[in-house]
């Protein structure tokens, strides 16, 4: 069996599947394959969900059999709990369709071994859904980083990052594994070196369907891109305050359709004269958070205060 000889009989690899927010956000076009041409930096967070990858020795699958498709062989080969109140069915998690995905690459480039283990994968959940925080997308790059170590394949951070694209448009930001610029879907990546930061982060519960988004008229569509330089240059203007150009197409919308949401981000808006920052939404929401100054950040009494008196959940975070 293909796996690394350090592995005892039973192994169990845990790893942190971390949440992202977007420091700004904004669409500079539509694509011909209907999806729209983004541009952002996305931050890492030291917060997010665990998965805990578990492997037996014993427990493999002969891979000989090359009628198998990917779909059944991973259905062979995975099995998930933690994920219930996510998708009713296995085949729709974003765990599932990553390892899929992974195989379906491992078999077309012949890479796929004569034997495989088999994996339990346990989600320990903590961000929510639908907050614009990455969640899924984190745990499938999670799971596409793992198994491509566990089963060996030894495909490279790009090969990872092709294959989580099709999986997801934030998938690749997770595998990159850094703060980065991004353009096209998300997939196109440029690290950018940030200095550290602390966030108060509101989850409101609130979700606006994204197709609804895209289709609303005020949503901005056309902002005119910026160089990969200019963003470098000027991240000033997006880090700790948000100047003009900077800023997320998807707020003025949301903030109409989900009245939580404007709730949550007026809340910390009372709070920027004395964190220091700007607060904003992340991604197409409902998430939305507020950069602390060093000034602020390190005052437990006065955070202990802001979370207990924010409109939903609150969390104090730090960047990854």
């Amino acid at each position: 069996m293909a796996m690394q000889n350090n592995m005892s009989a039973k192994t169990t690899i845990t790893r942190l599947s971390p949440a992202k927010i977007n420091l700004f956000l904004h669409i500079t076009g539509k694509r011909a394959d209907g999806y729209h041409d983004l541009q952002t930096v996305f931050r890492l967070l030291d917060w997010g969900d665990y998965l805990h990858f578990s492997v037996t020795d014993d427990a493999v699958i002969s891979t000989a059999d090359n009628r198998l498709d990917a779909n059944k062989l991973c259905l062979q080969l995975l099995a998930l709990t933690g994920a219930d109140a996510i998708t009713a069915s296995i085949d729709d998690n974003l765990i599932f369709q990553a390892a899929c995905a992974l195989l379906t690459f491992a078999i077309q480039s012949t890479r796929l071994p004569k034997q495989l283990a088999q994996v339990h994968v346990t989600l320990d959940k903590h961000l929510p859904m639908g907050a614009g925080l990455g969640g899924g997308s984190s745990n499938a790059a999670t799971t596409l980083l793992t198994l491509n170590e566990i089963w060996q394949l030894n495909l490279t951070c790009d090969a990872l990052i092709k294959i989580g694209a099709k999986v997801g448009a934030d998938v690749p930001i997770f595998i990159f594994g850094r703060d980065a610029i991004a353009m096209g879907i998300g997939e196109e990546l440029t690290a950018i070196d940030l200095p550290e930061q602390q966030y108060l982060v509101l989850t409101p519960n609130a979700h606006v369907n994204t197709a609804k988004l895209f289709a609303h008229p005020e949503l901005k569509r056309d902002i005119t891109p910026l160089s990969i330089e200019t963003i470098k240059s000027q991240s000033n203007d997006y880090v700790q305050t948000l100047i003009a150009p900077y800023h997320n197409v998807f707020t003025p919308v949301v903030t109409i359709l989900a009245p939580a949401v404007d709730e949550a981000l007026q809340y910390l808006q009372r709070l920027e004269e004395q964190a220091l920052g700007t607060a904003r939404m992340t991604g197409s929401g409902s998430a939305v958070f507020l950069p602390l100054d060093a000034s602020v950040a390190n005052d437990k009494a006065l955070l202990g205060k802001w979370v207990e008196g924010a409109p939903c959940a609150a969390y104090v975070v730090r960047s990854l």
